[in-house]
């Protein structure tokens, strides 16, 4: 009686075992391709999400075919735009083509793909953020105001005139939660009235091109409003385009 129970004992253990050990000996989840971007409708970047591993080495392959086309393509690049990304430089990017892509996950047990994600180029497009954003405090004709400047995202070939950014600009005193935006269009830089003298003012810009979204805000920049007057040196009064340095360089009190 007692070897019986004990051999019942020793198979239930062992169906136990193998029960588990095919469980961490399976196929791989079911990855996830997350987003596809292109910054300036020259390239773009998709990023995917790993399903579960099994416990075993895993490895992502993405794939893409184009609309129309029966013949199916890997990816380019894994490396530039980091972990879980392929990179799609100028020579893979057509615009007006409709990518279909997916990511298989395969191990040595099996695979599993992801669903399909699909991508027009020109339905992608969010640019990054714009960049060196200064800001000034000018006075002119008793007139108090904000300059302020920034650059285009370097990624985005504004000066061959084929693409062409918008700006928005958005500001408050630290004071306060909600944010003023302000379309400024395609300048930039942009002169802010109306401001309130002690206070310190937070500032940011972003821009989209024609096709696409809006760009994440650029990096905060911080500029305190003089109480009194402020005077420039006469060569700075007439261009404030060539005023240079930190946001209250030139200025007194």
């Amino acid at each position: 009686m007692k070897q019986n129970l004990a051999s019942s004992v020793r198979f239930i253990l062992l169906l136990f075992l193998n029960v588990e050990c095919l469980n961490e000996q399976s196929p791989p989840g079911k990855p996830e391709v997350l987003k596809c971007r292109s910054p300036e409708m020259e390239t773009f970047t998709c990023w995917w999400k790993p399903g579960s591993d099994s416990g075993l080495p895993t490895n992502y392959t993405l794939l893409y075919n184009k609309e129309g086309k029966e013949q199916i393509y890997e990816c380019p690049d894994y490396r530039t735009a980091g972990p879980n990304t392929c990179y799609f430089d100028k020579k893979h990017t057509h615009l007006w083509t409709s990518y279909n892509i997916s990511v298989k996950a395969t191990n040595e047990v099996g695979s599993n793909i992801s669903n399909p994600h699909y991508v027009d180029v020109t339905s992608i497009v969010q640019p990054d953020p714009p960049v060196n954003l200064s800001l000034q405090v000018i006075q002119s004709a008793g007139i108090l105001y904000l300059w302020a400047k920034w650059s285009p995202p370097p990624l985005v070939d504004v000066r061959s005139g084929w693409l062409i950014l918008h700006y928005e600009l958005r500001l408050k005193s630290e004071e306060r939660e909600e944010w003023e935006t302000i379309f400024v269009g395609q300048q930039a830089h942009y002169k802010v009235f109306k401001l309130h003298p002690g206070l310190k003012y937070i500032v940011q810009v972003h821009c989209m091109l024609d096709h696409g979204k809006w760009s994440e805000w650029s990096s905060e920049s911080y500029i305190q409003i003089p109480n009194g007057n402020v005077q420039y040196k006469r060569e700075q009064q007439c261009n404030p385009d060539n005023i240079q340095g930190s946001p209250l360089e030139g200025l007194s009190y």
